[in-house]
């Protein structure tokens, strides 16, 4: 039987009358370290049927919005520049019909597709990254579409602002500089009590495309990914900034990518389930953007 984000009744969850629709990518072609990140939708989908409709910090309940969970895309695990595509195209599709899109991943290589499709729509906006490493590199391991050089490609249709790093190469580093990216380290974000008004200030659109990898939080909050890093953001930190984000921007989608669920240790699954919800509460208070 298929999954449905929180397993809702028919009236909230039916295609034509959902705001929200869940587009789960099972892709896994590029990941570098622990595998399994083609595990992740389901896994967040399997865990959002514990997750309270009520959400206790916007006393709502943000499933009346209407949330249709579609097939999985690209289970069928093609080449990356054929899933990208794919995914643009998918975007484009529901984006066009009205729906408000939530990728879940899978590698965080299926950002691309989602990129490109909001700047086909959209136009202008700015891609506001949560993640331990900036992903900037121009091609990895052979590839362009690598899960490492996600921002790089993205870079190419969209300013970018990176929250929770890390982790970087020298290229990357380099290329920082070079490019005054926008870059608020997980460092400064434990020293600096004025970080998030920093990162907001670096966003020069209305629009913002939010793309999420769970290794951005601390693996004492998400220890299921494929490369985790110690050092992370925390629960509460992160939802300060993201609210805020959803209050003064209008965010036009996002994604929550490179879930590893660990066998028998459902925290992971069940804190990325969490998460989605709770951003789709935020965009519910600000839906009039």
């Amino acid at each position: 039987m298929p999954l449905d984000f929180l397993g809702l009744p028919p009236e909230y969850s039916r295609f034509d009358t959902s705001k929200v629709v869940i587009l789960p990518i099972p892709y896994e072609k590029t990941t570098t370290y622990i595998k399994g990140t083609d595990k992740g939708p389901e896994a967040i989908l399997r865990a959002s049927y514990q997750v309270e409709l009520y959400d206790e910090e916007l006393q709502v309940e943000p499933f009346h919005m209407g949330i249709h969970t579609s097939e999985p895309l690209c289970a069928d695990q093609p080449e990356p520049e054929e899933m990208v595509e794919r995914v643009r195209k998918e975007v484009i599709r529901l984006v066009r019909q009205g729906k408000y899109v939530v990728g879940l991943g899978g590698e965080h290589s299926i950002s691309i597709g989602i990129a490109r499709a909001f700047a086909d729509v959209f136009g202008t906006f700015t891609t506001v990254q949560i993640d331990a490493h900036t992903d900037l590199r121009e091609e990895y391991e052979g590839s362009k579409y690598n899960h490492a050089c996600i921002m790089k490609r993205i870079l190419e249709v969209s300013p970018g602002v990176h929250i929770g790093i890390r982790s970087m190469c020298l290229e990357e580093a380099e290329l920082v500089k070079e490019k005054n990216i926008p870059v608020i380290s997980a460092r400064e974000i434990y020293s600096n009590p004025h970080w998030i008004d920093k990162a907001l200030s670096h966003i020069k659109t209305d629009r913002v495309f939010l793309t999420i990898d769970a290794d951005g939080f601390d693996p004492s909050v998400i220890p299921g990914v494929g490369t985790p890093e110690p050092g992370g953001l925390l629960w509460y930190p992160a939802l300060a900034f993201l609210r805020k984000l959803f209050e003064v921007k209008e965010v036009i989608g996002f994604d929550v990518t490179e879930l590893c669920p660990i066998e028998n240790q459902i925290l992971s699954d069940f804190t990325c389930a969490k998460l989605v919800y709770k951003l789709i509460g935020y965009k519910y208070l600000t839906s009039n953007k």
